[in-house]
C-alpha cells in the first residue's frame, strides 16, 4: 500500500474537476484541494452557479467551458453520470490529460471499450475511484484472502439510496443497483475469491438483483444488490468460506476519510511516474464486461 506518511517529493498535480453535485462537492473538490499531492486547478460543470459553489471554498477558478478547464490542468477528475463521463473523458484523453474516473467508467460496454482503447493509444494515466479499495481495512481483508483456500462466498450491498436523497439520480433510477453497486461488489469478489469467468443474474436491478459468479478456481460466489430497500444503514458485506476460518469484509462502518488520502497519493504517484496502478481504466472495463454478462443473453465467459 502506498504510504501517505512520507513527505510528497514532487510538485502537486493540477487536477481539474468535472461536476458540481453532492459527490463532487463533498468528496472530490475537498480531497483534491487538501493536497499536498494535488491541487484543485479548476471546476467545470454544466450549471455555472453550481461550479462556482463547488470551487469557492478552495479559491479555485471556474471554467466557462470544458476546453478551458483542460487548458488549466494536467489531470481531470470526474463526478458526473457515466454516459457524460465517457464522452468527456475521451476529449480529455485527446488533450493528453490523466484521468480520475468514477465507477462505472461508462454507461455501456461499448463506450467503456472505446474509452479504454483511447487511453491505451494515448498512453495517459488512469485510475478508478473504487472507494472501498483504498481503505486500509479492505486491503488487510484482501491480503488475508490471498492466503486462504476459498470454496464460496456470499455478499450483500444494500441501501435505500434510490428511495430519496442526493443519490437518487436519474441514471441510478434507470439502471439500478447493477450499474451503481455492481462494480464495487464484483471488484471485491474478483479480488478476494478469484478471477470471475462468468456472472449470471436474476431479478430487477431497480428493485433487487441476485448475482451468481463462477470463478476460475472453481469457487462460486453470490451477491445481493439493491439501492431500493429501507435499511437503517447501508450494508456492504463480503463473507468468504472454505476449510479455514471464515473471512469477513464489513464495509458498513468504514470511515472513508481513511480512503481519500490513499487514493489521492496513489493517483498523484501514477501521474508523476506515468504508470497507472492496478485500479485503472482497464480494471473498470473488466468490471463493465462482467456487468454486461448479466444483461446479455448467451454472453461468453469473461476474457478481459
Amino acid at each position: 500500500m502506498t504510504s501517505t506518511a512520507a513527505p510528497w517529493p514532487h510538485a502537486p498535480v493540477r487536477v481539474g474537476l468535472v461536476g458540481a453535485g453532492p459527490w463532487a462537492q463533498g468528496v472530490h473538490a475537498r480531497v483534491l484541494a487538501a493536497g499536498p499531492e494535488t491541487e484543485l486547478a479548476g471546476v467545470w460543470a454544466r450549471r455555472p452557479e453550481a461550479a462556482a459553489e463547488t470551487a469557492a471554498p478552495y479559491g479555485a477558478p471556474v471554467a466557462a467551458r470544458f476546453e478551458e478547464l483542460l487548458d488549466t490542468c494536467e489531470a481531470v477528475a470526474f463526478a458526473v453520470p457515466p454516459a457524460v463521463q465517457a464522452e468527456l473523458a475521451l476529449r480529455a484523453v485527446k488533450a493528453g490529460k490523466a484521468l480520475l474516473l468514477e465507477k462505472p467508467i461508462a454507461e455501456d460496454l461499448g463506450a467503456a471499450r472505446r474509452l479504454v482503447d483511447a487511453i491505451d493509444e494515448a498512453g495517459v494515466v488512469s485510475q478508478v475511484t473504487l472507494t472501498n479499495r483504498y481503505h486500509p481495512k479492505t486491503r488487510r481483508f484482501l491480503q488475508a484472502a490471498s492466503k486462504a483456500d476459498v470454496y464460496g462466498a456470499r455478499s450483500s450491498f444494500l441501501s435505500g439510496a434510490f428511495l430519496d436523497g442526493p443519490f437518487a439520480t436519474s441514471w441510478r433510477l434507470e439502471h439500478g443497483a447493477l450499474l451503481d453497486l455492481g462494480p464495487h461488489v464484483l471488484d471485491l469478489l474478483d479480488a478476494s475469491v478469484g478471477r470471475i469467468v462468468r456472472v449470471r443474474g436474476a431479478g430487477d436491478p431497480r428493485r433487487w438483483i441476485e448475482l451468481t459468479c463462477e470463478h476460475e478456481n472453481g469457487a462460486v460466489s453470490q451477491a445481493s444488490l439493491s439501492g431500493s430497500v429501507n435499511v437503517p444503514q447501508g450494508l456492504a458485506r463480503v463473507e468468504l468460506f472454505g476449510p479455514g476460518p471464515e473471512l469477513v469484509f464489513d464495509g458498513a462502518g468504514l470511515d472513508h476519510e481513511e480512503s481519500w488520502p490513499v487514493l489521492r497519493r496513489e493517483f498523484a504517484t501514477a501521474v508523476r511516474t506515468g504508470v497507472s496502478g492496478e485500479l485503472d481504466a482497464r480494471r473498470g472495463l473488466r468490471l463493465q464486461t462482467l456487468i454486461a454478462q448479466v444483461t446479455e443473453v448467451g454472453a461468453p465467459p469473461n476474457r478481459t
